[in-house]
């Protein structure tokens, strides 16, 4: 009988490749994974930047309707919500391939502290939803004259 080296990573992949076989089951636990994965819950995709006195969250919302859309504000954190909804006008048996996701949304910020919530903002248009918060005055950089 020959002396096996025992190597602990070929056991680490072996155990990666049984939990992803895990989760795969159960994310497509009824055989059709594309069906499944287009009326999956989604999360719009955010990007946070500074443009002058403000901070601005833009989110892209592509199909869904100004109406299915709500921003919150409590306790410093901000919210977008809202719903992206299924054509129910075209019949099932008619895709070829459904990959875009529906189902409701929401995303959570912090909002620096010293805002005012009713000084916020928010224009749609064109799929982006731009939340405007202005920069509380700590934040915002002034020059000191030397005297």
């Amino acid at each position: 009988m020959a002396i096996v080296r025992w190597n602990p990573w070929g056991e680490m992949s072996d155990l990666q490749r049984r939990i992803n076989r895990m989760f795969d089951d159960s994310i497509y636990r009824s055989g059709d994974e594309e069906q499944n994965l287009a009326v999956s819950n989604w999360n719009p995709v955010v990007d946070i930047y500074e443009k002058g006195d403000w901070i601005v969250v833009q989110a892209e919302l592509p199909g869904v309707a100004k109406e299915d859309i709500t921003i919150d504000v409590k306790d410093r954190v901000l919210t977008l919500r809202g719903e992206r909804k299924l054509d129910r006008e075209i019949k099932e048996d008619s895709y070829y391939r459904r990959e875009r996701a529906y189902g409701r949304f929401a995303r959570s910020f912090t909002v620096p502290a010293g805002v005012n919530p009713d000084s916020i903002k928010a224009e749609f248009k064109d799929g982006l939803l731009n939340v405007h918060i202005p920069k509380p005055l700590e934040q915002k950089q002034r020059q000191i004259d030397i005297g």
